[in-house]
């Protein structure tokens, strides 16, 4: 039974009596008048009986009496029962027939050794203020026993002296049910270890607890009423399509994982949510009334990261060593270094260039050019000028389009590049540089209007699109390019050149674990380049 039907039953019989005569709430007559009185506090009927049927405020009491949810019965002075409603009649199985005019329960509703005790702590609220709550066993009209929680209260007359009692019963484990429910209820929107927010058929919040409060980086009530595309900046269509869902359909069979994208004060902040749903209907009502969604969720975001992690190791493992059984078969080792590219290029970057200092290219082409001296290598691999002037000798396709890692077709000629390149960098560090286009201009705030959001948005776009290219085509890499990722090539102690890996602008930048494997790729490249190295001056 609802928590407000049982509060509103246990409400009846005020200490005081309203103005107008005895009456055990609102103007109703109380356990006091007489049984058979005109006035219909105490007849047989369903509601304790009424002596006038023709009385309109005898109908209206047997009305209230049994549409009560809580089982209801009053005493007079004397302790007789005087009222008797359905509800009671349910629970014990005595009719109001039955159960009117009897004096207290020995003999009938309770066991005789528990009579007294009973009877002497009901009709004791009469002379105490408030309710009194207690715990009896009653029997039921079978023979059976039920354990009822009891609510007293007594009622007094015109004159101000005790007239009986009013005392609203349920069993005990509805009871508990309901406090159960409710300090669920209580402990979910302060103490759970998850978040709680209860969303109106609108999909705007009206309650959020702690937990969900710290998740979203707001307040508690901060949120109240806003639609939650306030802070959630990226996946706030999925959640209110899901809420949607859920209103239409009902719950969801298996919780379900987002990402969002929140907005915060230090930023915006990336996240996965595992959110299970409930409908909330209103219990009062016939048919079921949608109240609004009960969201359910936890953060879930360091364990999909570390997952997503380790899915994507084991896949990189598998690529270097699929890279390296297929090099294995290569009779030309340049064409075991572009294979390595075209492995490591699956789900890592877009494009792939190969730069090695020209005196390196030099020797990778000495069976055509005729070679140089065996020394010449040593001399230039330590001079920081010839390390510096760096030639193209493969690269993927440019221009859109995809395909494998090839060697650069026709005459090789040194890449002009400038002072303080990334692939420049890279060889005077002997280590990996990561670098990306400067971000993208803000968009206009929300406040702006419609119109002026979106021409703001399109001429930042367009800016962001132009400053790209321009950054491109300085550091001569592919149109599209937004992220870049040198690493140095060094085998035996030696600086070879340079591997840079390219992605646009639909991938993330380059991380500190990405450098790592792509130093593992570059790593092979080198060993494969300085096979070919070696095997080019010894056909010289």
């Amino acid at each position: 039974m609802s928590g407000s039907r049982i509060e509103a039953a246990s409400a009846l019989g005020p200490d005081e009596p309203e103005p107008g005569g005895e009456s055990g709430a609102g103007g109703v007559p109380g356990p006091g008048a007489p049984r058979g009185a005109p006035d219909g506090a105490g007849g047989s009927d369903g509601a304790g009986g009424s002596g006038d049927p023709g009385s309109a405020g005898s109908d209206l009491l047997a009305a209230l009496l049994d549409g009560m949810d809580a089982a209801l019965c009053a005493f007079d002075a004397d302790g007789v029962v005087t009222h008797w409603n359905r509800e009671a009649e349910r629970i014990l199985g005595w009719s109001a027939d039955e159960a009117v005019g009897r004096t207290g329960f020995a003999g009938w509703a309770v066991r005789a050794a528990d009579a007294g005790e009973v009877q002497e702590r009901l009709m004791a609220a009469m002379d105490r203020p408030g309710r009194q709550v207690h715990e009896f066993a009653l029997l039921r009209k079978d023979g059976g026993r039920v354990l009822v929680r009891t609510q007293s209260s007594g009622v007094r007359g015109p004159d101000g002296t005790p007239a009986g009692v009013y005392c609203a019963f349920s069993e005990v484990h509805a009871q508990i049910d309901l406090e159960r429910a409710i300090a669920l209820s209580e402990a979910m929107f302060d103490d759970a270890s998850w978040g709680v927010v209860l969303v109106d058929v609108d999909l705007r919040p009206t309650v959020v607890n702690a937990h969900a409060a710290r998740a979203l980086s707001t307040g508690r009530t901060t949120l109240l009423g806003r639609p939650l595309g306030d802070l959630i900046v990226q996946g706030a269509d999925e959640l209110e399509g899901a809420l949607q869902h859920v209103l239409a359909e009902g719950a969801l069979s298996a919780p379900a994982e987002m990402w969002v994208t929140l907005r915060t004060a230090e930023g915006e902040r990336r996240r996965c949510w595992r959110s299970g749903f409930v409908r909330l209907a209103s219990p009062l009502a016939e048919e079921p009334v949608p109240l609004g969604v009960g969201w359910l969720f936890r953060d879930i975001t360091a364990a999909k990261q570390a997952e997503q992690e380790a899915s994507r190791l084991r896949f990189r493992g598998t690529q270097l060593h699929r890279a390296s059984r297929a090099a294995a078969e290569c009779e030309d080792p340049m064409e075991a270094a572009t294979s390595y590219l075209d492995f490591a290029l699956a789900g890592f970057a877009d494009h792939a260039l190969i730069d090695v200092s020209a005196d390196i290219s030099a020797d990778l082409s000495a069976d055509i050019s005729g070679g140089m001296s065996g020394d010449g290598f040593a001399r230039s691999s330590g001079s920081p000028a010839s390390a510096e002037r760096l030639v193209r000798v493969a690269e993927t396709p440019s221009g859109g389009a995809s395909g494998p890692c090839l060697p650069v077709a026709g005459a090789v000629l040194p890449v002009r590049y400038r002072a303080g390149h990334p692939a420049l960098q890279a060889v005077a560090r002997t280590g990996a540089v990561r670098t990306s286009a400067a971000a993208a201009p803000r968009s206009a705030p929300p406040s702006a209007p419609a119109s002026a959001s979106a021409s703001a948005s399109a001429s930042a776009e367009g800016a962001a699109r132009d400053a790209a290219a321009v950054w491109a085509s300085e550091r001569q890499w592919p149109p599209g390019t937004v992220h870049a990722l040198c690493t140095v090539l060094r085998s035996r102690g030696r600086t070879l050149g340079v591997v840079t890996f390219l992605r646009g602008a639909s991938r993330l930048a380059f991380e500190r674990p990405d450098a790592v494997y792509a130093e593992s790729v570059a790593v092979r490249v080198a060993s494969a380049i300085d096979l070919a190295r070696a095997l080019g001056r010894h056909q010289a």
